[in-house]
């Protein structure tokens, strides 16, 4: 199912990464893309930020391996079942990256108004250094780098349908990352970042708002 292999380090100090521009070719992006819209189940969760409760300005949904709760900012995710598109995508990811995913969160961008604020996915169930694997489907959005100490340090990539990222070593230490709104027209777009949970606990930090 592959479309590539072709495969972009991004030489950033203190992280490592790993971008393929197109690791699915553009008609399995279509097809997984519609199915996921239909078969998910999504949901719009309510976050407490510094005392305020708010929408998610996204849609998310958390499948995996039978017992691998997900909990941040109150709201605790019970993984549901994998699906058949979804072990297909997983294998995929695996097989160009090396890692065993046990786990995968899925966020809907709708449009525009939909984003990710500054963040870093440095929870304890994902370990000392935290392996994220980004698969991208739909619209095309913009995805901002920050290094945590050196400000002045930064990245952008544009993350088309199909594009994976791959985020491991100590880049979820020192690198924040996030999605902006944008007020272009911009069409749904389906993130899913697979992601090994080693244990099950409750996140004191905020991962996405």
């Amino acid at each position: 199912m592959a479309h590539t292999s072709f495969a972009l380090p991004l030489s950033l100090p203190d992280a490592e990464l790993v971008f393929y521009p197109a690791l699915l070719p553009p008609q399995d992006n279509d097809r997984f893309f519609a199915c996921l819209m239909t078969t998910i189940s999504w949901q719009q969760d309510w976050i407490t930020l510094y005392g305020r409760s708010l929408p998610q300005p996204r849609l998310t949904a958390w499948y995996g391996d039978a017992g691998k709760t997900y909990t941040y900012s109150g709201i605790t995710m019970q993984p549901s079942p994998w699906t058949e598109n979804l072990l297909n995508l997983k294998a995929t990811v695996e097989a160009v990256s090396g890692v065993t995913f046990n786990s995968v969160l899925l966020n809907l961008y709708r449009d525009g108004n939909d984003s990710m604020g500054w963040h870093s996915d440095d929870e304890p169930e994902l370990g000392q250094n935290p392996v994220i694997g980004s698969l991208s489907l739909g619209g095309t959005r913009r995805f901002r780098l920050r290094h945590r100490v050196q400000t002045g340090l930064k990245h952008e990539l544009e993350l088309t349908s199909g594009s994976f990222l791959l985020m491991q070593g100590t880049t979820q230490h020192y690198w924040q990352h996030h999605i902006p709104k944008t007020r272009r027209c911009v069409s749904p777009r389906i993130n899913l970042t697979f992601r090994r949970i080693l244990q099950s606990g409750t996140c004191q930090k905020i991962p996405f708002h």
